[in-house]
């Protein structure tokens, strides 16, 4: 990242408007290819109408808001800046094959948010053991800090409920059969997700979620 969008970044404060290629793509299938980025990641298995889907939201938050809050204890780590938390993440698969939205009970996922460029793993250990000891009715022992670089993918933003998915998918995989590419979704390379809407307080007509799938040229 150039010093130049550092900077940006910091005055900007909010992600989704400084990075609007990766939080706010077009209701159409587009290329993209996604840089490295920091993130605080939870994985679990199964519906996540269930508690363990729900619980590891709650943990990470609950470590995201320690490091944005460090600065109300003196302890910002070097670099800080004044930023809004990305929104929550996830990447979705089978064991052993793609990801396919029918068999809710086999779904394996990595609950996740991105963290900005100054968290480092010293500054990710501190909120850990700043957290178990302010919350510690909450379980951070799943959480881990990770590099990830999707490289490159075909997004699209999808406006509904999360039950009709599906539909667009259908739209991006036949966008990278017009365009030469392989969708290379699977148990090494997942379907991604980007909740950019608050289910409790939208109508799931409403429901704003990007979602992101890897790719490759055909050769």
């Amino acid at each position: 990242m150039s010093l130049a969008r550092k900077i940006t970044c910091a005055i900007n404060n909010n992600y989704k408007k400084e990075y609007k290629d990766l939080y706010l793509p077009e209701k159409k299938p587009s290329i993209i290819d996604v840089p490295s980025m920091n993130f605080i990641m939870i994985d679990g298995k199964g519906d996540p109408s269930h508690e363990e889907y729900h619980l590891a939201i709650g943990a990470l938050y609950a470590l995201t808001f320690t490091v944005k809050m460090s600065k109300m204890s003196g302890k910002q780590p070097q670099g800080y800046f004044e930023y809004v938390v990305p929104p929550l993440e996830g990447l979705w698969w089978i064991s052993g094959g793609a990801f396919n939205f029918e068999e809710r009970d086999n779904w394996l996922w990595t609950s996740m948010i991105r963290q900005p460029e100054f968290v480092t793993p010293e500054v990710y250990s501190w909120a850990c053991d700043e957290c178990r000891r302010k919350k510690p009715d909450v379980d951070s022992s799943r959480a881990r800090f990770e590099t990830i670089t999707e490289g490159l993918c075909v997004q699209i933003m999808h406006i509904g409920p999360y039950a009709t998915e599906p539909e667009s998918v259908s739209l991006m995989r036949a966008f990278m059969a017009d365009n030469n590419l392989i969708d290379e979704t699977g148990s090494e390379r997942k379907h991604h997700e980007i909740y950019l809407s608050d289910p409790r307080k939208t109508a799931p007509d409403n429901l704003k979620t990007v979602l992101r799938h890897p790719a490759a040229y055909r050769l």
